[in-house]
């Protein structure tokens, strides 16, 4: 499958995750490139780096402003989102309208209008949720996974991920910008771990799925992780002009966060394949010939996949981050 002549529309496409797949869909040869989102100051600022792109100001929310957005489109990439834990916390009820009902209008959407193919992000705080943000993109999931029973020509499947390198509002531009102002590194739990990945990785999951997807998976993408503690001393190392001897003051955890994510949950392992990089997690309506053969109970989580524990191993990552400019 090629992009190339393509009419591509990403939902969400100011964010990190539309500008990092921007400068791959001008690689693939896309024909149009439709970027959908609510912030007009953020299209401005993506305007000046990709100005051949058609930018499109709407909500996911409003169904007709998403009919007209994905006339004529190929494929979707449906990242549009609430997806800062505190915020959904507290207006649990926009989560749900934003993550749960828009993606059902995209979806609608998209099956009127013909859409080849539509890939949603989802986030590994889907798998057993605690907090208002993961219960509402595991409602995505559900709804996006769903649409392949009620036929027609699209094809649906999500994509789910652990933490994304630097994306907007996640600890490492957090970090780095209190290291900027000299004021102590805020942890959460010491012992805390997340999955690391980056953008880049992030997008050739998307493209990964596009290519791969029958109807109804998640696809996952393998990742190492490392306690927050361990990205602290490795960033202070990095960035900090004190160094090692930079503070760290731990504040405790916040509302809805969980000490440890989980990427494949042991009800879903038993429905999924692996190769050396992804996971697939088929429907339950369209399980797989040869499904994970772990022993019940096993997940596949941040606390038993491979562990980055020195500051060269998560340093090489944080080299490989970007361009800061897109995380700000």
């Amino acid at each position: 499958m090629t992009l190339n002549a393509a009419v591509v529309l990403v939902t969400g496409g100011t964010g990190s995750f539309g500008n990092r797949v921007a400068e791959h869909l001008m690689k693939q040869g896309a024909r149009e490139v439709r970027i959908f989102s609510r912030d007009e100051k953020k299209q401005w600022e993506m305007r000046r780096s990709f100005p051949d792109y058609r930018y499109i100001v709407g909500d996911v929310r409003d169904l007709e402003r998403v009919r007209q957005a994905v006339r004529g489109v190929d494929y979707v990439f449906h990242a549009a989102a609430l997806k800062q834990v505190p915020s959904c916390e507290d207006y649990p009820v926009e989560a749900m309208k934003t993550n749960a009902l828009g993606s059902y209008n995209v979806a609608l959407a998209a099956t009127e209008a013909g859409v080849r193919r539509v890939i949603a992000l989802s986030t590994d705080k889907a798998v057993k949720p605690v907090n208002a943000m993961g219960i509402s993109k595991a409602m995505m999931e559900k709804i996006v996974c769903s649409q392949n029973l009620f036929g027609g020509t699209t094809i649906f499947a999500c994509v789910r991920y652990g933490n994304v390198m630097g994306s907007r509002g996640s600890v490492i531009p957090l970090f780095r910008e209190q290291l900027e102002r000299g004021v102590p590194l805020t942890l959460t739990v010491p012992h805390m771990t997340r999955f690391l990945m980056t953008l880049d990785q992030s997008v050739d999951l998307v493209f990964h799925a596009m290519t791969r997807a029958e109807g109804g998976e998640i696809f996952v993408r393998k990742a190492p992780a490392c306690t927050v503690l361990a990205l602290a001393h490795a960033m202070r190392e990095r960035y900090a002009k004190r160094g090692a001897e930079h503070p760290v003051e731990v504040v405790g955890i916040r509302p809805g966060e969980k000490i440890h994510e989980v990427l494949v949950s042991e009800y879903e392992a038993t429905r999924a394949t692996e190769t050396d990089t992804y996971f697939t997690i088929c429907p339950e309506y369209r399980l797989p010939a040869a499904p994970l053969k772990w022993e019940p109970g096993i997940e596949y989580t941040s606390e038993n996949t491979r562990r980055l524990e020195t500051g060269e191993a998560i340093g090489a990552l944080l080299d490989q981050m970007g361009k800061v400019e897109y995380y700000t």
